[in-house]
């Protein structure tokens, strides 16, 4: 049937565009030509529902609603997939400036070091030290 076929080659078009990875302009027309072309087949489907049972009889469809099921789990696999693949993108990004970031603000240890052993200002005045100190002993 001319609906396995259609369905197999849906599957591995999503397969190439898992390992592919890349979000080239092209790919990225590619998707909103597809998206487009989608719109419009819906659109044909609820102005003559008649042909999508006449496309459907043609593919090896019974009925025009299977087929518009068989698209739309196409596309909701599709959707999942490029979903994924952008979170996953922006995850690495991200992942990426986080560490630029604590890079770019790192302390020398040299430099901890002198921060730690700056003396605090209450233990500038040792004067008021004393007096604490003499409170907590009574």
């Amino acid at each position: 049937m001319l609906i396995q076929v259609l369905l197999i080659l849906a599957a591995l078009l999503l397969f190439a565009l898992f390992v592919r990875r890349s979000h080239t302009a092209r790919l990225q027309a590619f998707k909103r030509i597809g998206f487009l072309l989608f719109c419009v087949f819906g659109v044909f489907a609820v102005i003559k529902p008649d042909l999508m049972t006449w496309l459907a009889n043609r593919v090896g469809v019974g009925r025009g609603t299977d087929l518009l099921l068989y698209m739309l789990v196409v596309v909701f696999a599709f959707f999942s997939l490029n979903t994924y693949l952008r979170f996953k993108d922006t995850e690495r990004r991200l992942t990426k400036l986080a560490r630029a970031m604590a890079i770019r603000d790192a302390v020398a240890p040299a430099r901890a070091l002198e921060l730690e052993s700056e003396p605090d200002e209450q233990a500038v005045d040792g004067h008021a030290l004393d007096e604490q100190q003499d409170a907590l002993a009574r």
